[in-house]
């Protein structure tokens, strides 16, 4: 297993010729799960065969995440852009949603982790969001990774959200423009309990965040790699996570020799 991985060599895990240092651990991983359209049309399938086959990488990473140590998994499920697919795909990817819920949620509660969900549910259906409820009330005392899965979210909708709150504060006398700060309005977003994201991660060659995290990514590692999310393995994670402990974050300051 791979936490078996990361006990080798001294307290250095070694895989594929790369050695992970577990001390260095991101501790936020986003990704945006890109890449299923492509994928299946590459395989001369239908889109619909591509998301499927998406979703069942997702529960993998999740379980290989938590065993090299990542604390917080936050994915990009369904963006409040992609209402303006066909309806025939949006209606399969509400359906995947489900069936992913249904079908694992129980697992994931025996692997201790805990679910979460960011986005404006209120404008899924009653179904959907009773599912979701039920998830996060059947997770919410394990200790494990955090998976978080980003459905109806966007990440400039979330601080519009966040700016209505705060001005609904201040209007209601419960705090002054002068208490307005990183912090206060960081209260008001989606991922509130969460730090800020290390790593984002973003399969099938495409160079954009896409309106995803915005205000979470400010000081985040990016890694971008040509693998189609349906073909994104473990190893591919670990890979990510070595490029990641290879890079000298400075959050807008220099070293010390500078």
């Amino acid at each position: 297993m791979l936490k078996n991985l990361l006990r080798k060599k001294e307290g250095t895990a070694s895989t594929s010729g790369v050695t992970l240092d577990p001390n260095n651990i991101p501790h936020h991983v986003a990704i945006i799960m890109d890449g299923n359209g492509r994928w299946a049309k590459r395989r001369g399938l239908p889109r619909t065969m591509g998301h499927r086959a998406g979703a069942d990488v997702l529960k993998k990473i999740v379980i290989a995440a938590d065993e090299i140590g990542i604390k917080a998994l936050t994915v990009y499920g369904f963006s409040t852009e992609n209402w303006k697919r066909p309806a025939t795909e949006v209606s399969l990817l509400m359906s995947l949603i489900r069936e992913y819920l249904l079908g694992n949620v129980r697992d994931m509660h025996e692997h201790n982790v805990r679910i979460r969900f960011i986005g404006y549910i209120g404008g899924l259906s009653e179904e959907l969001q009773q599912i979701i409820a039920d998830a996060e009330q059947l997770t919410k005392n394990n200790t494990g990774l955090t998976l978080q899965l980003a459905i109806n979210y966007g990440g400039r909708d979330e601080i519009v959200r966040a700016v209505k709150a705060t001005v609904a504060e201040v209007t209601a006398g419960t705090m002054t423009i002068e208490d307005i700060n990183e912090t206060s309005f960081g209260e008001h977003l989606f991922t509130k309990e969460f730090s800020d994201v290390d790593l984002l991660i973003r399969p099938s060659n495409d160079y954009r965040i896409s309106n995803f995290l915005l205000w979470q990514l400010a000081y985040a590692e990016f890694w971008f790699t040509e693998t189609h999310w349906p073909d994104f393995t473990a190893q591919t994670l670990l890979d990510a996570v070595y490029a990641y402990q290879q890079r000298e974050r400075r959050f807008g300051g220099l070293k010390t020799e500078e």
